[in-house]
């Protein structure tokens, strides 16, 4: 055994560098996914949502043709359903970048 040093532990001074770079790499992530977006859209195009990685709203866009005084309950459906696929493509974008920088790890909150 070498003079100060246990057995291991270099080993875990490289593991600790991983999981610096790892975290720097997650934060840098995480400032360009305020910036990037997900398209999506219901009703053939009626309503069109833009949200962030970040999972927020940027846009919202409605068609003339998607407005119907007479069926707002539909034009609301559209946009409720336009938001959610936008959400869960965000998610998607989010997971996969995740995954490139952990290899797949499961690592919550993110």
């Amino acid at each position: 055994m070498s003079k100060g040093r246990m057995p291991g532990m270099g080993n875990m001074g490289n593991m600790m560098k991983q999981v610096q770079k790892m975290q720097q790499e997650m934060a840098r992530l995480q400032a360009e996914l305020e910036e990037k977006t997900v398209e999506s859209s219901a009703g053939g195009g009626a309503v069109t949502v833009v949200a962030t990685g970040k999972k927020e709203l940027k846009e919202i866009k409605i068609k003339p043709q998607a407005v119907d005084a007479d069926d707002i309950e539909m034009l609301e459906d559209l946009i409720i359903a336009a938001v959610n696929e936008a959400l869960r493509k965000a998610e998607e974008m989010v997971s996969g970048e995740m995954a490139k920088i952990t290899g797949g790890l499961n690592i919550p909150g993110f």
